[in-house]
């Protein structure tokens, strides 16, 4: 059962608003004045419109200026500059905006402000124009509530700054009739933007998928795991996001992003998956919002000092070490440390036909450095199974790939190593280790990974540590939103890499790392925190089984 209507991909071809037509742009502020200036570059006829007196003329100026800066820059022609400057109007009234094509809303996330204006418009303009509402966080479909004609409405959800981000939601209320969502879309496509079509469901596609970024960084930040400096600095460097999490709600606006937050969680009735954190409600209501208060989690200014993340004292390398198994999603370490000259022995499974894990579920590798409390020895922990893909040193301390489990609830000393968008190119990685690793055995993973040329944080240990449960969870959302027929999935992985900047599609990312993997992360949250946060969804349960179910059939 899904929540929404599917979005269908038409197989007709439509044409967007001409390029003659005039695009009326209501509200001036930042998105207003960078919607205008992305259709007056586009050919339109721009007439602007605001309710506060002069608020218009100041947005055609700070337009004008931009355009001006353009051409400075070499990027626009004086003749195009000039031309779209004659296009650029500004309107007192509703009444001026009756000529217009498409009308684009860019007002107050106010419900009652926003459907007030339209009913407004809806006396204005033709029964052909198209209306569109640039909102991010409420319903297409609760704006459209009272219009004569609903089925000519639809979302147009520019990203800021609209003339620099490619991406726009192109959302269909309940009421939008197919052939308005198309003619947004090929509009949008003629403005030289990269549109996705998505159903009318919180959040949409960005900001429903995107949750986890911020808030499972959160809630490693409030488990005392690690500090902002140190989780932004891990998802940059190792798991490849252009910036952290707590550096990006700064620039974004604490109030603006907590906001959001908790309109999607009140959207969902309070769906534990996208529950609000205590700390960022705390750092709104002291007045903290970031760059423009200039204090937010970090300090602004001439005198400010820039985050410094944890980062380990040098310590020396093993010379050798021995691989037991596949250590899935990290398996080019094998590669990292021979080039770094560290000699690498390959062990055979002690169990004939390699390992069977419990539940069908492919553990995650293990790292054996010395320094453990005892030596390995080569015994097996308790319970009769072997854990695959370790990486071994005499002394007893193991590093494993993070799976969604506390470190301390291995049977060995054992450090748990983050996951990595590419362990090649990261330039840090994390690693969270258990009560019971010793000083040497901490020493000496941090040597390994040293000698790999990376950086190390030491974090607490927290399960799923900071690049894994992120991953997880927004490879596990991004899954259910195209199960539920939010958006179909090479338009989430598009709008996730376009609309946030993620450096890889989260279905892609689930698709390259395993669904087992992603599912055995969860599953592992979920018992170390049984709220239903971390509850994998029906589609992974089902994608997993039927991957099971394949790879059953290929060997019989």
């Amino acid at each position: 059962m899904t929540d929404i209507e599917a979005v269908p991909a038409p197989d007709r071809p439509s044409a967007g608003v001409p390029a003659g037509r005039t695009v009326a742009v209501v509200g001036t502020g930042t998105m207003g004045q960078g919607i205008a200036q992305v259709a007056l570059l586009a050919g339109h006829p721009v007439r602007l419109y605001d309710v506060a007196p002069g608020a218009a003329r100041a947005a055609a100026s700070a337009i004008g200026g931009r355009l001006d800066r353009l051409v400075a820059k070499g990027r626009l022609s004086a003749d195009a500059r000039d031309a779209a400057a004659g296009r650029l109007h500004t309107a007192a009234d509703l009444v001026e905006l009756a000529d217009a094509a498409l009308v684009v809303e860019a007002v107050a996330e106010r419900l009652d402000v926003k459907r007030e204006l339209f009913a407004a418009l809806e006396k204005t303009v033709a029964d052909d124009c198209l209306l569109a509402t640039n909102t991010s966080s409420l319903s297409v479909t609760a704006v459209a509530g009272a219009l004569r004609l609903p089925g000519r409405f639809v979302g147009l959800h520019f990203f800021n700054p609209a003339p620099l981000l490619p991406l726009v939601e192109v959302v269909s209320g309940h009421a939008t009739d197919p052939a308005a969502a198309d003619r947004a879309y090929a509009t949008a496509a003629a403005w030289g933007k990269t549109p996705v079509r998505c159903a009318d469901t919180p959040g949409f596609v960005v900001n429903r998928v995107a949750r986890p970024f911020y808030a499972e960084a959160l809630r490693v930040y409030e488990e005392r795991a690690a500090d902002p400096a140190t989780i932004d600095a891990v998802l940059r460097e190792s798991g490849g996001f252009r910036m952290g999490p707590f550096e990006l709600t700064d620039l974004i606006g604490q109030d603006v992003n907590e906001a959001v937050t908790r309109s999607v969680w009140d959207a969902f009735f309070q769906d534990p998956r996208f529950t609000p954190s205590l700390s960022q409600r705390r750092l709104v209501e002291s007045g903290r919002l970031g760059r423009k208060s200039g204090q937010g989690w970090y300090a602004y200014g001439e005198d400010a000092q820039g985050p410094v993340p944890a980062t380990a004292a040098p310590a020396p390398a093993p010379q050798a070490v021995t691989v037991h198994g596949d250590l899935g999603p990290a398996a080019v370490l094998v590669e990292l440390i021979e080039a770094a000259g560290i000699t690498v022995h390959r062990a055979e499974s002690r169990r004939p036909g390699g390992i069977e894990p419990s539940g069908g579920i492919e553990p995650s590798g293990g790292i054996e450095l010395p320094g453990g409390n005892e030596p390995s020895g080569g015994s097996e922990p308790s319970g009769g199974s072997e854990p695959p893909g370790r990486i071994e040193l005499p002394g007893g301390t193991f590093v494993a790939l993070a799976d969604g489990q506390a470190a301390d609830l291995a049977e060995t000393p054992t450090i748990h190593l983050d996951l990595a968008l590419d362990y090649r190119t990261a330039t840090r990685v994390a690693l969270a280790p258990a009560a019971a690793v010793p000083a040497a055995g901490l020493a000496a993973a941090t040597g390994l990974f040293q000698a790999l040329g990376k950086q190390v944080s030491v974090i607490a240990d927290v399960p799923g540590m900071i690049v894994a449960r992120t991953v997880a969870m927004l490879a596990d959302l991004a899954l259910d939103a195209v199960r539920r027929g939010v958006a179909s999935a090479e338009d989430v992985d598009t709008a996730m890499k376009l609309g946030v900047n993620y450096p890889r599609g989260p279905l892609a990312w689930g698709e390259e790392l395993g669904w087992p993997w992603v599912l055995e992360t969860l599953l592992n949250l979920h018992d170390e925190y049984p709220t239903g946060r971390y509850a994998p969804s029906q589609e992974l349960r089902r994608r997993v089984v039927r991957l099971r179910a394949g790879e059953e059939g290929e060997r019989s």
